[in-house]
């Protein structure tokens, strides 16, 4: 049995200083520096819009209309008597108005794309079998090869018994919203996906002894808002497990020596590719 943790997202990060994380072991892969520096506080990670859309839609889509209804406010906010339109976001009548508002505002574009990025989700048959059974947002914390670690998944399917046999594999499901579905695996080479699916998927062997299978889901945060679904390949997420276990016992060296390289510290060769 998986020990699953619910938590509120404020409570998961707010220990991220104890526990290793998929994203802190991508900063460490490119530079243990970075990874020091942020868990420091030298270096605070910036939210732009494009995450607090992220955020919003993974909200409707994974954990229903209520919930985001509890979280988020599309529109709102004061109203200029001199022009009889709203104050920009970057003024102190907005800010005000917003220190009395709990919820999180998106503006009304940003909240159409929002609901149509959840509509692609519902329309696409293959996203919805996946979603279909099991809960969103489920986390857990344990020691992975050594270290403190956590993870928080976007949906997770536990599997479960038929006759006292395995019916299915265990399996997360990552929800992705992306700029244009073309290059969305671009993408997830650029974002070093597979390494943080097998982040979580180490974590979860570490936890209840099973590999889970994992999939992913992208939904366009643009016309026409198109919705894909991949399956991660089993022996490139073993490759990217290897590699993150080994980033580890790195991380573990750093910790203990307190020396954190860049990666640039020697000489490199630039050559002309042909």
């Amino acid at each position: 049995m998986i020990p699953i943790i619910h938590e509120a997202e404020h409570e998961y990060h707010g220990k991220a200083r104890h526990y290793l994380s998929s994203h802190q072991l991508a900063d460490f892969r490119k530079c243990p520096e970075l990874l020091h520096r942020k868990r420091s506080g030298l270096i605070s990670d910036s939210q732009s819009s494009a995450y607090l859309i992220g955020r919003a839609a993974h909200c409707l889509i994974l954990e229903g209309q209520s919930e985001f209804d509890d979280r988020y406010l599309i529109g709102g906010g004061p109203i200029n008597d001199r022009t009889g339109k709203p104050f920009g976001r970057e003024t102190k009548a907005f800010a005000e108005w917003k220190a009395d508002e709990p919820r999180d505002v998106i503006s009304d574009t940003q909240g159409a794309d929002v609901l149509r990025m959840a509509d692609a989700v519902a329309a696409h048959p293959e996203a919805q079998v996946l979603l279909s059974a099991g809960e969103p947002e489920a986390g857990v914390r344990i020691g992975y090869c050594g270290s403190p670690s956590q993870i928080r998944m976007d949906w997770w399917r536990p599997g479960g018994l038929v006759d006292g046999t395995a019916a299915d594999v265990p399996r997360f499901v990552d929800l992705k919203t992306c700029d244009d579905l073309d290059w969305f695996e671009a993408d997830a080479r650029r974002f070093g996906y597979l390494h943080q699916m097998a982040f979580y998927a180490g974590v979860i062997d570490a936890a209840g002894n099973v590999f889970p299978d994992v999939s992913i889901i992208a939904v366009e945060k643009k016309e026409p808002y198109r919705c894909g679904v991949w399956e991660a390949g089993r022996a490139s997420l073993q490759l990217a497990r290897r590699e993150n276990e080994a980033a580890i016992r790195e991380f573990q060296k750093c910790e203990a020596s307190g020396v954190w390289p860049t990666r640039y510290e020697k000489v490199r060769v630039l050559e002309m590719v042909v």
